[in-house]
């Protein structure tokens, strides 16, 4: 095994070896420098560049994310309703569609109702605010017509049975709700008309009050107004309920309630569901009876008045009495 020199003089190389590895480093590099560059050179200054050619995938590629795309979708807008997009060349638009007709109608009509009160609107636009706590959002103009074809007025609408209301396709309970609150509140605003105050000289307050009770009813009820001296309201009560034609009437009882009552005076009230108050044969012989049956009692009958949907009738002014 040969021995490294002791000394740090380095090994000398040959001349004849060191001129042949010259010329090989000399033959590489001008290989290398001759080869033509694939690199294109960078362009003068304010030249134009030529148009680039755009690539059109087939159907059955996946395009480049950096390819010019145009896709068409739907997304969730802001208001939680689907809306068309449009994405172009990296940047999204929203399309929203176009709004509903009833858009704003809600706000039109309050405002109408506002400014010139209940006159302003027809039955059909009065029913639909009375319909806008039930219904939130929509449009309930459809509704509302349906309701009027089917009750043929606005009070009938109020008055006519829960049972009758779930008929009109969109009624719920929840509207069924808010049309018995209304039918509520009239007939507490008409009552309290008549309350503590001579009833006889209140006469148009009475009949509203009368019709708002019952005029719509499906069967017949029998009704008593008991009255004091001065013809102020003491009670007002149902006696009796029926068929769709008759109500069964006891004058007994009749009388007995009138003195447990202390009242001095009854104004008779009945309905006819068919519409028509007419009275029957039938009607104007038991007002008389309880006539004859209170009198010698110091109880006095100052009318008997049937009401329907298509008016009233007072024995007293038509003088059956």
């Amino acid at each position: 095994m040969p021995q490294r020199p002791k000394d740090d003089t380095k090994a000398e190389v040959p001349t004849s070896e060191l001129g042949e590895a010259r010329a090989q480093t000399d033959f590489a590099f001008t290989e290398i420098t001759n080869k033509p560059t694939l690199k294109k050179p960078f362009p003068a200054p304010n030249s134009k560049r030529p148009p680039k050619a755009k690539s059109h995938p087939s159907s059955d590629e996946s395009a480049s994310p950096f390819a010019d795309m145009s896709v068409a979708g739907q997304a969730i807008g802001e208001n939680g309703n689907a809306v068309e997009t449009k994405i172009s060349s990296g940047a999204t638009t929203q399309t929203k569609p176009p709004k509903p007709h009833y858009h704003g109608h809600r706000q039109r009509l309050r405002s109408r109702f506002m400014e010139g009160g209940q006159d302003a609107l027809p039955d059909y636009e009065l029913l639909e605010l009375v319909l806008f706590a039930a219904f939130r959002q929509g449009d309930t103009k459809p509704i509302a017509k349906e309701l009027l074809a089917k009750f043929k007025s606005f009070a009938g609408v109020i008055n006519a049975p829960p049972e009758r209301l779930l008929e009109v396709k969109g009624i719920g309970d929840a509207a069924i709700s808010h049309l018995k609150i209304i039918q509520a509140a009239a007939l507490r605003v008409t009552k309290t008309e008549i309350t503590d105050k001579p009833l006889l000289t209140s006469w148009s307050q009475v009949l509203d009050y009368i019709r708002a009770a019952q005029a719509y009813e499906n069967a017949e009820v029998f009704r008593i107004l008991f009255l004091d001296k001065k013809n102020r309201l003491i009670a007002d009560e149902v006696q009796g309920r029926g068929t769709v034609d008759h109500t069964p009437v006891y004058i007994r009882e009749v009388v007995k309630r009138a003195l447990d009552l202390s009242a001095t005076a009854m104004i008779l009230v009945h309905n006819h569901p068919s519409g028509d108050p007419t009275p029957s044969q039938t009607d104007i012989d038991m007002t008389k009876m309880i006539m004859s049956a209170g009198k010698p009692l110091g109880v006095v009958i100052h009318d008997h008045v049937i009401v329907g949907r298509e008016g009233h009738f007072s024995m007293r002014s038509q003088g059956l009495l």
